[in-house]
C-alpha cells in the first residue's frame, strides 16, 4: 500500500502531464482538437491554449486588439482561427508567427481599418482569408507578400477606391487566386483592359458588383462577355451589377442594358474574335473556365478533329492547349471550336478567325516607303529650282557679248552678188588697207544662205530683241533660184 508521499508524487506528474497537454480554458466547450470559445464575452484570448488545438474559434467577442503575444506559445497543430465580429480595431504585424501552419483566418466583421506591411507574411501556407465587412480603406502592396498558396480572399463590403491589381497580374504575388470578392466598396473605374486579358477560370470569381461604378462602354464590354461566356460572378449577380451615368441626379443604371439607344447605345460584345492577314502565324487561346481539365481537343470549320501531337502541317495544339496555326491561307478562316471536359462540367468555346487576302508589310518596310517618298519630293523640289534658277534666259540674256543664232533668212541669200546687202541707212563700211582680209563664210567671197551680215548683226545686237524679230519677217518671200536680191 501506497504511503501519503506516492500520492502526492502521483498527484504532481498528473498536474504536470496536464498542463503541458493544455485543459479546455473555462467558458470554453473543447471537443477533440477543436476549441469553441465563441459568444462567451471575452476581452482577452483565454489561456493556457491546449498545443494540440486544430480550430479555434474566438467570433463573437470583444476582442478590440490582437498583440504579438495573444498565444503563449507555439500552436503547431493550429490550421484554422476564427475571430469574426469582436470589434478588432489592430492586428499587430507578428501576431500570427506562433501559427506557421494556418490555413484558414477569419477576419470578417470588425474594424479594420488598414492593412499594414506584410501583415501575413508568416503565413505561407494560408489558402482562406477573409476580410470582409471591415472598415478597410488602404490595402499596403506588401500586406499579401509570401501568400503563395492562397486561394481565396475576402475583401467585400470596405472602403477600398483603388482596385489592387497588382493581387491578379501574371507572377504577382498571389500565383494560386481562384477567387478575388471586392463586391460593395468604393471602386469608380476598373483597369477593363488588364481585366479582360485575365483567364476565364479568375474571372468567374471576381465579384464587383455593388460599387460605385462610373458608366461607359469599356465597362459593358466586360460585362457582357462576361454574360455571354456564363461567368458566375456576372450570371450570380447581373442585377447588383450597376453603374451611374454622367448625368447628376440619376439612379444606378444596369450595366448590361448600357447597349440601349436611351443610355450609351454600346455596340454588342464580340467573344473570341481575331484578325490575320495571309502567310501570317496566330495562337487561337483556349480560355476555359475549368482551371483544371482531363481533356481538350480543336474542331476546325470543316469539322475535322486537330490531332493532339506534333503535326507538320499548318495547325499544332501547343503544350497549354491553344491552337497554333502557321502560313495562313483564306480557307483558314472561320469558327474554330474547342472542346474541354472536366470533373464537374464540359465546356465548348468557339474562336472566330478573320483573315484578311493580303500581305500585311512589316514595320521596316514601312519605314522604307516613308523614307522613298520623303527622298522623291525633295529631289522634285530640287530640280524644279535647278529649273527655275539655273536655265539661261531666252529673251533678255542676249547682250553684245554673245552673237544670235544664224537664222535661215532669205532676204540676205544672194548667190551672184558680190558685196554684202547693207542695212536701210547704214554707211558701206571702209576697205581695210591691212592686207587681204578672209572673206566671210561662203564661196567666192558671198555670205552663205542664211547667214546674217555683219552691219546687220551689229544692229541687231544694238536694238534687241524687237531687231530680230524684224530680220526674220520676210521669210515668207525668199527666193531661191535667184542669183540677185529681192527688194521688198
Amino acid at each position: 500500500m501506497a504511503g501519503p508521499g506516492a500520492l502526492l508524487a502521483v498527484a504532481v506528474l498528473v498536474l504536470a502531464a496536464g498542463a503541458a497537454g493544455g485543459s479546455c480554458p473555462p467558458r470554453c466547450v473543447c471537443a477533440s482538437n477543436i476549441l469553441s470559445c465563441s459568444q462567451a464575452v471575452l476581452s482577452a484570448v483565454p489561456a493556457p491554449l491546449p498545443r494540440f488545438t486544430a480550430v479555434l474559434d474566438l467570433s463573437h467577442n470583444n476582442l478590440s486588439r490582437l498583440r504579438a503575444d495573444w498565444a503563449p506559445g507555439r500552436l503547431a497543430h493550429l490550421h484554422a482561427l476564427l475571430l469574426s465580429h469582436n470589434g478588432l480595431a489592430f492586428v499587430s504585424t507578428e501576431a500570427f508567427a506562433h501559427v506557421p501552419h494556418l490555413r484558414h483566418l477569419d477576419l470578417s466583421s470588425n474594424r479594420l481599418r488598414a492593412l499594414e506591411e506584410n501583415l501575413f507574411s508568416d503565413l505561407a501556407e494560408l489558402e482562406v482569408l477573409l476580410l470582409y465587412n471591415n472598415e478597410i480603406a488602404a490595402v499596403d502592396r506588401t500586406a499579401f507578400d509570401n501568400l503563395g498558396r492562397l486561394r481565396k480572399l475576402y475583401l467585400g463590403q470596405n472602403h477600398i477606391a483603388r482596385f489592387p491589381l497588382e493581387l491578379l497580374r501574371e507572377g504577382s504575388r498571389l500565383p494560386q487566386l481562384a477567387l478575388l470578392d471586392l463586391s460593395a466598396n468604393r471602386l469608380r473605374s476598373l483597369p477593363v483592359a488588364e481585366l479582360q486579358a485575365l483567364p476565364a477560370w479568375l474571372r468567374d470569381r471576381l465579384y464587383l458588383h455593388g460599387n460605385p461604378l462610373a458608366c461607359d462602354c469599356p465597362l459593358f464590354q466586360l460585362m457582357a462577355r462576361g454574360w455571354r461566356r456564363r461567368l458566375s460572378a456576372v450570371l450570380d449577380f447581373q442585377e447588383e451589377l450597376r453603374c451611374l451615368l454622367p448625368a447628376p441626379g440619376r439612379a444606378p443604371v444596369s450595366i448590361l442594358a448600357l447597349a440601349g439607344r436611351e443610355l450609351l447605345n454600346c455596340s454588342e460584345a464580340r467573344e473570341a474574335v481575331l484578325e490575320a492577314h495571309l502567310g501570317d502565324t496566330v495562337t487561337l487561346g483556349c480560355d476555359s473556365r475549368l482551371r483544371v481539365a482531363h481533356s481538350r481537343h480543336w474542331v476546325t470549320p470543316g469539322g475535322e478533329r486537330v490531332p493532339e501531337e506534333a503535326s507538320n502541317g499548318s495547325a499544332a495544339v501547343l503544350a497549354n492547349g491553344s491552337l497554333q496555326l502557321r502560313a495562313l491561307r483564306p480557307e483558314d478562316a472561320g469558327t474554330y471550336a474547342c472542346r474541354v471536359a472536366g470533373p464537374a462540367l464540359n465546356e465548348t468555346l468557339y474562336v472566330e478567325l478573320l483573315v484578311h487576302n493580303f500581305t500585311l508589310h512589316g514595320p521596316h518596310d514601312g519605314l522604307n516607303t516613308a523614307y522613298t517618298t520623303l527622298v522623291g519630293c525633295i529631289l522634285s523640289v530640287v530640280l524644279v529650282l535647278i529649273y527655275l534658277y539655273l536655265t539661261p534666259c531666252r529673251c533678255c540674256c542676249r547682250g553684245a557679248d554673245k552673237m544670235p543664232a544664224p537664222r535661215d533668212d532669205s532676204l540676205n541669200s544672194s548667190v551672184l552678188s558680190a558685196t554684202p546687202n547693207h542695212a536701210a541707212g547704214e554707211p558701206p563700211q571702209p576697205r581695210s588697207t591691212a592686207g587681204p582680209r578672209a572673206p566671210p563664210g561662203g564661196q567666192n567671197g558671198r555670205f552663205k544662205a542664211g547667214g546674217t551680215p555683219p552691219a546687220m548683226a551689229v544692229a541687231a545686237a544694238r536694238e534687241g530683241p524687237r531687231a530680230q524679230r524684224k530680220l526674220s519677217d520676210p521669210d515668207s518671200v525668199s527666193s531661191v533660184f535667184s542669183d540677185t536680191p529681192i527688194v521688198v
